[in-house]
C-alpha cells in the first residue's frame, strides 16, 4: 500500500510475511498485535514483560497445548480417512469389471495387454497418475491427458513399492492398463506420505505398463 514507499519499508513487510507464513504453516494459534509487540519491543532494546522464567513457562506450556490440538487433529483425520476408505472400497467393488484379490486390491481392465507379465523383482517401466479418493491427482507422470514422452516414464524394481503396486504389476501383462483401488494397508497404511496422503488414504491409480526391462544375458550362439 501507500505506506510501503522505500526499499526499507517494503523490507520490513516482507520480512514480516515471511514470519507469519512460517507461523501459519504450523498452525500456531497466536495473537499477531503481541507478536508485533515482542518484535518491537526487542529491536527497541526494551524490557521484556516478562521475566526468563515466565518466558519459558509460557512457551512451554503453549507447545503442549499445541501438541496436544494437534494429535487430536491427526486422530479426527485418521478416523474420517479410514471412514471414507472403507465406503469408497465398498462401493467400487460392485462396479462392473471391478475384481477384488484375497489382500483387498481392487482392480479394473482398462486395456488388456498382450506381453509377459513381470515378477515381484523385475524392473517395469511405466506411466501412471495417482489419485485420492477425491479425485485429486498427487502425483502422475502424464502431461496432461496423454503420456509424457518416451524419456519421461518412470522405472522402478516392482518390489521396491507400496506392497498394492507389486501385487497388481504381477498380475498385468505389458501392454496393459489398469485402474487399482488400493486399500490403505496395501499402501501407505497409519504414516500417509507427504502433505497430500493423509493416514489411512485409500489411492487410485491408473497404471500403464509399458515393457519389463530384462536383465543382460549374454547372447545364445545360433545354430547353424
Amino acid at each position: 500500500g501507500s505506506t510501503l514507499k522505500t526499499n526499507r519499508d517494503k523490507a520490513s513487510y516482507a520480512i514480516g510475511l515471511q514470519i507469519g507464513q512460517a507461523l501459519k504453516r504450523q498452525g500456531l494459534d497466536i495473537d499477531p498485535k503481541l507478536l508485533a509487540a515482542g518484535i518491537s519491543d526487542t529491536l527497541a532494546g526494551k524490557k521484556p514483560a516478562l521475566g526468563d522464567q515466565q518466558l519459558q513457562a509460557a512457551l512451554t506450556a503453549f507447545q503442549k497445548e499445541m501438541q496436544t490440538q494437534q494429535a487430536a487433529k491427526a486422530k479426527a483425520a485418521e478416523k474420517k480417512n479410514k471412514k471414507a476408505g472403507t465406503v469408497f472400497l465398498a462401493g467400487n467393488a460392485k462396479k462392473k469389471g471391478v475384481k477384488t484379490t484375497k489382500s483387498g486390491l481392487q482392480y479394473q481392465v482398462l486395456k488388456a495387454g498382450k506381453g509377459a507379465r513381470p515378477k515381484a523383482t523385475d524392473t517395469v517401466e511405466v506411466h501412471y497418475r495417482g489419485m485420492l479418493i477425491d479425485g485429486k491427482v498427487f502425483d502422475e507422470s502424464f502431461k496432461g491427458k496423454v503420456p509424457a514422452k518416451a524419456d519421461e516414464t518412470v522405472k522402478f524394481a516392482a518390489n521396491r513399492v507400496i506392497r498394492g503396486w507389486t501385487e497388481a504389476l504381477q498380475l498385468m501383462p505389458v501392454g496393459s492398463v489398469y485402474r487399482l483401488v488400493i486399500p490403505s494397508e496395501l499402501g501407505y497404511g497409519a504414516r500417509g506420505a507427504g502433505q497430500e496422503i493423509g493416514p489411512h488414504s485409500v489411492l487410485i491409480f491408473e497404471v500403464h505398463l509399458l515393457a519389463i526391462e530384462t536383465s543382460k544375458k549374454k547372447p545364445s550362439k545360433k545354430k547353424n
